[in-house]
């Protein structure tokens, strides 16, 4: 039996192709590659509704034909009023109330909280990327299936300029740190299967370089860099240490650790998701 996952691209089009440009992937692609990691059976389909709206399934194919849904992160604002982010809100709340187990990165856990009356805002301490430091499980989050094998406290990668200031109704949060109250929540009823994370499990360390270059300037007027050469430098050292993960020097230099550096540590939610979530589901299915 081979899992059939739809994986929800929120970004735009122009957005994948800079990134890729970059030494990046799409974040569609990204996702499908970092899921056939753990499984490599999945059958997966890739949607874009920022480009294509919420009725961007191919002809003939339901939500409920899938055994999950995954959300991958996106540049968009979910607060805003484009269309790129109004095509996506109803297409979240479709998702989630058709049952299907979903799991959300990033912009996947702020357009599912904004869709069913949560808040998302600016993040009140400024952007947040690279390594998500010192995040931290709270009595819930010790106890929850998303986060077993992990550690109580843990770094993970992360790119995030908005966060969930408030979960939706019925909502649990799971995780927290200094930087954003809010790094992980459930919305579990006797009908939704949500688990969300801030951050993003599904990204390497060559995929945050590639997102260094294509904010640039941005980073550097945040006064993240110093100038475009410090920029390029990190963006250089961590696209070796993705290919030479035994290169000790630019871990310690940088203080990636094995959260981090470890493939199979950087997967544990997505992979908590498939054995707890999206298997059970798909065993139960007609």
């Amino acid at each position: 039996m081979a899992l059939k996952i739809l994986v929800v691209d929120g970004n735009l089009a122009a957005v994948n192709q800079l990134n890729k440009s970059l030494g990046g992937s799409p974040s569609g692609e990204g996702y499908v590659s970092a899921l056939q990691s753990l499984d490599p059976e999945i059958i997966a389909t890739i949607v874009h509704p920022a480009d294509d709206g919420p009725d961007c399934l191919p002809v003939g194919i339901a939500l409920t034909d899938f055994d999950g849904i995954a959300w991958t992160g996106s540049a968009l604002n979910a607060y805003s009023d484009e269309t790129a982010v109004t095509n996506q809100v109803p297409l979240a709340r479709a998702c989630v109330e058709s049952g299907v187990p979903v799991f959300g990165s990033c912009w996947g856990m702020q357009i599912v909280a904004h869709a069913f009356g949560g808040t998302v805002r600016p993040c009140e301490k400024g952007r947040e990327i690279g390594i998500g430091r010192e995040i931290l499980l709270n009595d819930a989050g010790i106890k929850h299936p998303l986060f077993s094998g992990r550690p109580t406290c843990y770094s993970a990668m992360t790119v995030h300029m908005d966060e969930v200031s408030q979960v939706p109704d019925g909502a649990v949060i799971l995780a927290g740190n200094r930087h954003s109250a809010i790094q992980a929540f459930a919305l579990e009823t006797s009908q939704y299967r949500f688990w969300g994370v801030q951050y993003h499990p599904e990204y390497s360390l060559a995929e945050l370089a590639a997102i260094f270059r294509r904010y640039g300037q941005r980073l550097i007027d945040a006064g993240l860099f110093k100038n475009q050469r410090a920029l390029d430098e990190m963006a250089d050292d961590w696209f070796v240490l993705h290919e030479q993960p035994g290169r000790a020097d630019l871990a310690w230099r940088y203080g990636v650790g094995e959260d981090v550096l470890k493939q199979s540590s950087r997967l544990i939610e997505l992979r908590n998701w498939l054995d707890h979530l999206v298997w059970p589901y798909a065993k139960k299915r007609p």
